[in-house]
């Protein structure tokens, strides 16, 4: 399959600045910090997302850390779930809470929590939570209906723990069988004896989001972080001296001030989750999706709304699985057909997936219809 050349090297220089390609980290609480945070509300996506970024690549190491703590899932940055260390909950939630509070009031107000409810549901939340008794959704419903706060399910209860969660009052506990729990952050991330200042967390955000995810574009990061342009400005300035900026093509790209030797060896495949940060962390989604390749295929929107295959930095198409309990079947949709080496780096991935799963791995690959074009006149 032929891909497109202009954006090339910013694409594997994303690639190995994620851990995608090149030198991996140990440990799964290393790739959340690395990343600063990691889009999680698809779970068996985002785990998949940190395990491939570690030497190891094991998704029962991933479930250990949460289940220990060393990775904590919560709302920050945006009005979604994110994966998240420990030690950066407090200075996330110091950047971004209160942006994310706005995104919410609108719903916040359908859903009828007002300031009062949203106190006296945090008050029953935080006693029913105490002594690390973790508690599932619907416990967590349970123990607020019985205080009278009416109706606390589905929709209205989401915004509830929401907002606890971004106020620090709660974050994610270990699962129990498939079910997430919620527990107390101050049990799960004892509160540091120094907090950082606005300032210094801006600047750390800025170099780290930079570092992992360059190069990039202010408003990329705007768009990741929500923080607005202008925050974006006073972020770089503060990082100025940890930072470089490049002209790449027509715009000013900026990414760390060293970097090791771009080490790529084609064709490099990754099936990555349809949250990967990869994607998702970037408001330009040029350098990495080109439309053309897609043109002509019947519901392509739902072919990328899959999970997404990647080769050589660019999305060429989408995959789906069913995972049993000793195999897990791949349908890999592409939008052309693949090389004999590109096929074999594809099955080279699906392999180290299953690996990851501990479990067997067949694959159907398939190329998506194209519509036909009429008979010229």
């Amino acid at each position: 399959m032929a891909l497109p050349k202009a954006t090339s090297s910013i694409a594997a220089m994303r690639l190995q600045n994620e851990r995608l390609i090149g030198a991996k980290l140990e440990r799964p609480d290393e790739v959340v910090r690395w990343l600063g945070a990691v889009q999680a509300q698809d779970y068996a996506g985002a785990k998949w997302a940190v395990a491939q970024r570690t030497a190891a690549c094991r998704d029962d190491a991933v479930e250990r850390a949460f289940a220990a703590g060393e990775i904590l899932r919560l709302h920050v940055l945006r009005p979604t779930w994110h994966f998240v260390a420990p030690q950066d909950v407090r200075s996330l939630l110091l950047l971004s809470a209160k942006a994310v509070h706005r995104l919410n009031a609108y719903y916040y107000r359908q859903v009828g929590l007002d300031a009062v409810t949203l106190r006296r549901s945090a008050d029953v939340i935080t006693r029913a939570l105490e002594g690390q008794h973790y508690l599932t959704r619907a416990e967590l419903a349970e123990r607020l209906e019985r205080a009278g706060i009416a109706e606390a399910a589905g929709m209205r209860l989401g915004y509830i723990a929401m907002h606890a969660e971004l106020e620090g009052l709660i974050c994610s506990g270990p699962r129990r069988g498939k079910q997430h729990t919620y527990a107390l952050l101050d049990e799960r991330a004892p509160t540091q004896a120094r907090l950082p200042s606005r300032d210094e967390a801006l600047a750390d955000l800025t170099v780290r989001y930079f570092e992992s995810h360059g190069p990039a574009l202010p408003r990329d990061f705007s768009w990741w972080s929500g923080l607005s342009l202008a925050e974006v400005k006073v972020g770089l300035a503060l990082a100025a001296d940890r930072l470089r900026s490049e002209q790449i093509g027509e715009h000013v790209y900026y990414l760390a001030t060293e970097r090791a030797p771009l080490r790529w060896k084609r064709p490099s495949v990754q099936l990555l989750p349809n949250y990967d940060e990869f994607l998702v962390a970037f408001k330009d989604t040029r350098v990495s999706y080109d439309p053309e390749l897609f043109e002509g295929i019947d519901a392509r929107g739902t072919l990328l709304a899959a999970h997404i295959v990647v080769l050589d930095g660019q999305i060429i198409g989408g995959w789906r699985r069913e995972l049993t309990k000793n195999a897990v079947t791949l349908t890999v949709t592409l939008a052309g057909r693949l090389q004999p080496d590109q096929r074999a780096a594809l099955a080279r991935e699906v392999e180290r997936y299953a690996l990851c799963l501990g479990v067997e791995a067949e694959l159907t690959v398939q190329t998506a219809a194209r519509r036909k074009r009429a008979a010229a006149r």
